[in-house]
C-alpha cells in the first residue's frame, strides 16, 4: 500500500489528541480549528477508521479511540525523529535559532545581563527566549535547551548542574543609613519582611520562618509582617527600593550585591539548599553545535561568577 503524504494531517491528529481539543491544537499549529478538523477527517478517511470518539453531546474534550491511543506514542516518536533529522542536516553550522527556556526571574536577574557575551562569541546564533514558570514539553514546543531549578531529575532530559544556591537576608543600603543595623537575627522581627511566594511549590525551600529558626530565633511564628510577591526578581526590586528586607536567592541577587544595590545581612549565617540550577536538554540533541556552544557558555559563565 502506498503511504500517504499526510504529515500535516498526522501533526493535526497528534496535537489534537495531546490537547484533547481541536481549538488548542489549532492555536499551537497557527491554523483554524476548522482546518484541524478537516485534516483529522482526511486522515480518518484514508485510514478507514475514526480516531476520536464522536457523538458524546456535552463532552468538551476530544477522546481518542483505543486504536488512536495505542498509535500516539509511535506518531510522537516519529515527529521527534523527523525534527532531530532536520537538525542533523544543519549540524555543520552553529548558525540558526536556538530556543531556550528559563523562568522569567532567572532571565531578568542572571541570563539577560550576560547574554551579550554569548552573542558576541556566537554572532550567527539567534537566541529565542521562552520564559515560563512551568516546565515545558521540549518536543512539542520545540525547545532546544533550558535552565531548570530542582533536584536534577526530569524524565527524558539530561541535566548538568550549573549552580548551587544559598538563601540569606538582603536590604537596600539606604535602609541602613540613619538607623541602627540589625545586630542579631531576632532584630528582623521588628522589620518589614518581603516574602517570595514564587518558591512555594518547591518542597523544602526555606520561608522566613525557617531561616529565622535556623538562625536561632525561637519565637518566629507566623504571621510575620511584610509584602508577599510571587516573582523572585520583583522581590529583590522591592528590597532595592527600600520596601523591606528580602530573603534573597544568591544566584538572583549576585549582580545586585556586586553593584551595591543590595547589602547582605548576617553573612556568617548560611542556608544552602538541596535544589540547584541545571542546564537541561534532550540527550539525543547534545551534539548539535549551537546547543553545545550555549551549554558550554552557560557553564563558563557560572564558573566565572
Amino acid at each position: 500500500m502506498k503511504s500517504p503524504v499526510h504529515l500535516n494531517a498526522l501533526r493535526a491528529f497528534e496535537a489534537s489528541a495531546r490537547h484533547q481539543s481541536f481549538s488548542a491544537a489549532a492555536a499551537e499549529l497557527n491554523v483554524t480549528p476548522a482546518a484541524i478538523g478537516q485534516l483529522v477527517r482526511t486522515l480518518e478517511d484514508w485510514l478507514g477508521t475514526p480516531l476520536f470518539v464522536r457523538g458524546r453531546s456535552g463532552k468538551s474534550r476530544l477522546v481518542p479511540t483505543e486504536a488512536a491511543t495505542r498509535a500516539l506514542p509511535d506518531v510522537r516518536a516519529g515527529f521527534d525523529r523527523l525534527t532531530l533529522g532536520m537538525e542533523r542536516l544543519r549540524e555543520g553550522s552553529a548558525s540558526g535559532v536556538l530556543t531556550v527556556t528559563v523562568s522569567p526571574a532567572f532571565a531578568a536577574k542572571w541570563l539577560l545581563p550576560r547574554i551579550d557575551r554569548f552573542q558576541s562569541a556566537c554572532p550567527d546564533t539567534d537566541v529565542r527566549l521562552d520564559t515560563n514558570h512551568k516546565s515545558v514539553d521540549f518536543v512539542a514546543q520545540r525547545i532546544d535547551i533550558g535552565v531548570r531549578y530542582g533536584m536534577g531529575n526530569w524524565p527524558g532530559l539530561r541535566a548538568d548542574k550549573l549552580m548551587d544556591e544559598e538563601i540569606f537576608p538582603v536590604c537596600s543600603p539606604a535602609m541602613l543609613r540613619g538607623r541602627r543595623r540589625p545586630r542579631k537575627p531576632g532584630d528582623l522581627l521588628r522589620e518589614t519582611l518581603i516574602h517570595d511566594l514564587s518558591m512555594a511549590s518547591h518542597a523544602g525551600f526555606p520561608t522566613w520562618e525557617a531561616w529565622l529558626e535556623k538562625a536561632g530565633v525561637a519565637d518566629a511564628a507566623p504571621p510575620l509582617r511584610g509584602m508577599r510577591i510571587n516573582n523572585s526578581a520583583a522581590v529583590l526590586q522591592a528590597a532595592i527600593e527600600g520596601h523591606g528586607i528580602a530573603l534573597a536567592r544568591s544566584v538572583m541577587a549576585r549582580d545586585d550585591l556586586s553593584s551595591g544595590r543590595l547589602v547582605r545581612l548576617f553573612p556568617d549565617i548560611g542556608f544552602t539548599l538541596d535544589v540547584a540550577y541545571y542546564v537541561v536538554y534532550r540527550p539525543e540533541c547534545a551534539g548539535l553545535p549551537r546547543l553545545s556552544a550555549f551549554r558550554e557558555w552557560l557553564l563558563a559563565e557560572a564558573a566565572r561568577a
